[in-house]
């Protein structure tokens, strides 16, 4: 069964990226623009049938008007294997760079994060078969395109993936605001590395936690101590992406 991706810019990149294959693209009859006209020249060139249909039946399909005239139908989601993630990792030559998500659930969360995973230049978004968010057209629309170029893996056991990155020499970092934990901007993430992100309410769980290298904190100033699961996670990303561009670590 075909998955519907919404949106003009989601859209876009999947008929440009390399991820799932496009079958199908839907445009609504008799709504000009260039934006359209080029998700359709796009199709037209991968010799990608259009179809035209009317506004309410594109609603119907989508679940709601919110999706700027277009739709595509795509091959149905595919996660890639762990097995296969660590052994291209180990051919590429590059260093290991991992996210890993503990319980997020939340499909806007969860596409806000892919889409600062991508933009970072992370290898892969490693996520459990249970207590997190699938992929979802929500969370491809949130994530504004990155599933076209980001591996998702699917695990069925967070912590044995943990003990299975370190025993390939990853150095595995849980963000949590502990009292103890090491500031975020003085740590070395340079080289192989996995960075954890616990869910929206509760965080990194007890079991994932003592399976990290180690707990960084975020320094907070102002008189909140916590921040949004998908903004932390960017913090944390690009950090790496600092210091692994020359940068010195203070």
């Amino acid at each position: 069964m075909a998955d519907y991706l919404y949106g003009i810019n989601p859209i876009s990149e999947a008929l440009q990226g390399t991820g799932r294959k496009p079958l199908e693209l839907f445009l609504t009859r008799g709504e000009p623009g260039d934006r359209l006209e080029k998700l359709q020249s796009l199709a037209k060139q991968q010799g990608l049938k259009t179809t035209f249909i009317e506004r309410r039946e594109l609603d119907r399909l989508v679940g709601h008007g919110r999706h700027q005239g277009v739709l595509l139908s795509l091959t149905p989601f595919s996660y890639v294997a762990f097995s296969d993630l660590i052994h291209d990792w180990r051919h590429s030559g590059e260093p290991a760079f991992f996210l890993i998500l503990d319980g997020v659930t939340d499909p806007h969360n969860f596409g806000a994060i892919l889409r600062s995973a991508e933009v970072a230049g992370c290898r892969a978004v490693i996520v459990a078969k249970d207590r997190s968010c699938p992929v979802t057209a929500v969370v491809e629309k949130t994530a504004a395109g990155a599933l076209s170029h980001l591996a998702v893996c699917q695990v069925t056991n967070l912590s044995r993936t943990l003990v299975e990155l370190k025993a390939a020499d990853v150095w595995c970092y849980g963000l949590a605001g502990d009292e103890g934990s090491q500031n975020l901007f003085t740590t070395d993430l340079r080289g192989n590395l996995a960075l954890v992100i616990g869910s929206e309410g509760k965080g990194l769980r007890q079991n994932i936690r003592r399976h990290c290298d180690a707990l960084l904190s975020i320094p907070m100033v102002g008189k909140l101590n916590s921040l949004n699961a998908s903004v932390a996670a960017g913090i944390a990303l690009f950090e790496v992406v600092r210091q692994n561009s020359g940068r010195p670590v203070e």
